[in-house]
């Protein structure tokens, strides 16, 4: 009697054994096979924004690459918090993962009423994806030809200058709030779902102008639709090398940098997140890629996911007191 128990025990140990053991073996097994499916590829703002179009690019070689299709799919809203919150909530296996931007990741989880996704918890970082300066912009038929037309115009205590921007804490609304407090201007922000909906509001006449991302300005500058009056950035953008910063035009100290990067839900297995960020880093370095990104006015920006979350974490702060001092 003893024996059986013994060997019941014993068959029952190796069956609870292979139990506890067979998820491993299954998450090792997908990891190493991964992809076997298509993989969303998850943007915060509406299409036709810079946002989308350096996912698009970026996904197209992406697709190349891994033998499986890279789809990006638009989640507008709430400048990028909706796409966080759903790859926050995505399982985390790789097939969902996010292109986010400064304001999603490192400005929104600090304005009032904050996030409901954890950026420092919640998501594992891939890679940085592009940067790149914010560009201000008018109608090219507009009277104001310069910077110093527009702070005059802003200037006037009857009425404010609307601007408008890809969504609230996007990098265009910062740009804009930090410039206001430089100059005193009497501005009021318009928020919009994406840089291809403002646009749509600028072409149209309904707001004066935009702090636009370069991807979404840059086009529209090059075709003559736009009047480009300066640049947001520390240096002047490659793709428009004419076009002054908002320092050398007399307010020296000012910089505000846009940046993009990929992130994954919290627990994605480490062998996945390699091996997305090896994908991504050689489609960023592939020269027709880099090509597409750098005429449209980003700058590639290939990193390991250490130096992402590295990254990120010193954003999430530096920002957070912006906010504050801001009173966003």
């Amino acid at each position: 009697m003893n024996i059986h128990i013994s060997k019941l025990k014993t068959l029952l140990a190796v069956v609870l054994f292979g139990v506890g053991l067979n998820p491993a073996l299954a998450q090792n097994e997908s990891s190493t096979r991964f992809p076997t499916k298509t993989i969303k590829l998850v943007v915060g703002f509406a299409p036709g924004g810079g946002t989308d179009s350096s996912a698009r690019t970026i996904a197209m070689k992406m697709s190349e690459l891994l033998g499986q299709s890279v789809v990006v799919e638009n989640r507008a809203g709430a400048g990028g918090n909706i796409a966080c919150e759903i790859i926050a909530r995505a399982t985390p296996d790789g097939y969902t993962i996010g292109l986010a931007n400064i304001g999603s990741l490192a400005v929104n989880p600090h304005v009032q009423g904050g996030t409901s996704y954890n950026t420092l918890k919640d998501f594992e970082m891939i890679s940085g994806g592009v940067a790149f300066s914010n560009v201000l912009v008018v109608r090219s038929d507009n009277p104001i030809k310069s910077l110093s037309d527009f702070v005059k115009a802003g200037q006037s205590k009857d009425k404010p200058l609307f601007y408008g921007s890809a969504g609230i804490g996007s990098a265009g609304h910062l740009s804009g709030e930090l410039f206001r407090m430089k100059t005193g201007m009497n501005t009021e922000h318009i928020n919009y779902k994406g840089g291809g909906p403002v646009m749509t509001d600028l072409l149209a006449g309904n707001i004066e102008a935009v702090f636009a991302s370069a991807p979404t300005a840059v086009p529209l500058v090059k075709s003559g639709r736009l009047r480009a009056l300066a640049v947001t950035g520390a240096q002047r953008a490659q793709a428009l090398p004419d076009v002054p910063t908002i320092a050398e035009l007399g307010y020296p100290g000012y910089q505000a940098t846009n940046w993009y990067g990929f992130i994954a839900p919290a627990h994605t297995p480490r062998e996945i997140i390699d091996k997305l960020n090896k994908v991504i880093v050689t489609a960023l370095n592939d020269p027709a890629t880099k090509e597409r990104l750098l005429n449209s006015g980003m700058e590639p920006d290939p990193t390991t996911p250490q130096a992402f979350a590295d990254f990120v974490r010193q954003e999430y702060g530096t920002w957070g007191k912006v906010v504050k001092d801001l009173k966003l």
